[in-house]
C-alpha cells in the first residue's frame, strides 16, 4: 500500500504595522516663547508702574544725613582753627607741637615737634623739654624759621641742657587786629563749606523731581526743612566766630 503524503504549506501572512511619520511642530516652542514674552511684558509694565509711582521709591527727600554731617565737620574745623589763634597773652601750645622738625640732617624726613619734645605752657612762657640732646638744635631752627615770631632760649639756669624756654610776647593792637581778621576768614571758609553742602542736597532733591521718585508736595516740604538745617548751621558758625572775636579783641 502506497501512502502519498501531501504537504500543503499554509500561506504565511505577515502584517506590517506602519507608524505614520510624526510631523515637525513648533507649537510647544511657540507657547514657551509666548510665555516668556508675556513675562517680560509683565516685568516691563511693573517696572514702569514703579517708576511712575513715587510711593514705591526708597529715596527719602527728608534724609539730611550727609548735609548735617558736612555742617558739623565744618563747625568742628572752624573751632579748631580759631583755637590756634593767639588770644591776649595766652598761647596755644599746638602751634609749637605741630611744627615740622628735621632731627637728622642726613635724612630729609621731618616729624612733628611733639614727637621729639614735650611742650609745657608756663604762664607767659612755654617750656620745651627735648628728648635727646642732638634734637635741641633742629628744634630751635624749626621754631626760629616758622611764622610764629618766637625765639627759643636755653635754660636760663644752665642746669638742664635739654630745656628750651620760649617767651610769649604780649599782644599789640596790630596783632589783635590780625587775629580778628583771621577769625573772620575762618568763619567765611566754614560758611562756604555749608553753602557747598546745601548745593549738593539741592541737587539731590532736583534729581528726585526729574525722576519723579518723590511727590511734589514732599519735595516742597523737604526743601523748606533743608533751608532750616542750613540756617541753623550758619547761625552756629556766626556764634562761634563772634565768641572768638570777643576773646581776641579783649586780650
Amino acid at each position: 500500500m502506497t501512502t502519498t503524503l501531501t504537504s500543503q504549506a499554509e500561506p504565511r501572512q505577515t502584517t506590517l504595522t506602519t507608524t505614520p511619520n510624526r510631523l515637525f511642530t513648533t507649537t510647544s516652542a511657540l507657547q514657551k516663547k509666548g510665555a516668556k514674552a508675556a513675562r517680560d511684558e509683565a516685568k516691563t509694565s511693573s517696572s514702569s508702574s514703579k517708576s511712575d509711582s513715587p510711593s514705591t521709591s526708597s529715596e527719602d527727600p527728608n534724609d539730611f544725613t550727609a548735609l548735617e554731617s558736612e555742617i558739623t565737620s565744618s563747625i568742628n574745623r572752624l573751632k579748631d582753627d580759631l583755637s590756634k589763634l593767639r588770644a591776649g597773652g595766652r598761647f596755644n601750645p599746638e602751634l609749637l607741637e605741630n611744627l615740622r622738625v628735621q632731627p637728622d640732617k642726613a635724612s630729609p624726613q621731618k616729624v612733628r615737634l611733639s614727637d621729639v619734645a614735650q611742650v609745657v605752657p608756663k604762664g607767659r612762657t612755654v617750656q620745651i623739654l627735648v628728648g635727646e640732646k642732638e634734637h635741641v638744635k633742629p628744634i630751635t631752627s624749626a621754631i626760629q624759621g616758622s611764622t610764629l615770631s618766637l625765639t627759643p632760649q636755653p635754660d636760663p639756669t644752665g642746669t638742664n641742657p635739654l630745656l628750651l624756654v620760649v617767651n610769649i610776647p604780649p599782644p599789640t593792637a596790630d596783632s589783635r587786629k590780625a587775629a580778628v581778621a583771621e577769625a573772620a576768614k575762618a568763619g567765611e571758609k566754614a560758611g562756604m563749606v555749608i553753602k557747598d553742602a546745601r548745593a549738593k542736597q539741592q541737587k539731590k532733591l532736583r534729581a528726585m523731581q526729574v525722576g519723579k521718585t518723590a511727590r511734589p508736595d514732599e519735595l516742597k516740604k523737604a526743601g523748606a526743612a533743608m533751608e532750616k538745617v542750613v540756617e541753623k548751621g550758619g547761625s552756629e558758625v556766626k556764634k562761634v566766630v563772634d565768641a572768638a572775636k570777643k576773646v581776641l579783641e579783649s586780650g
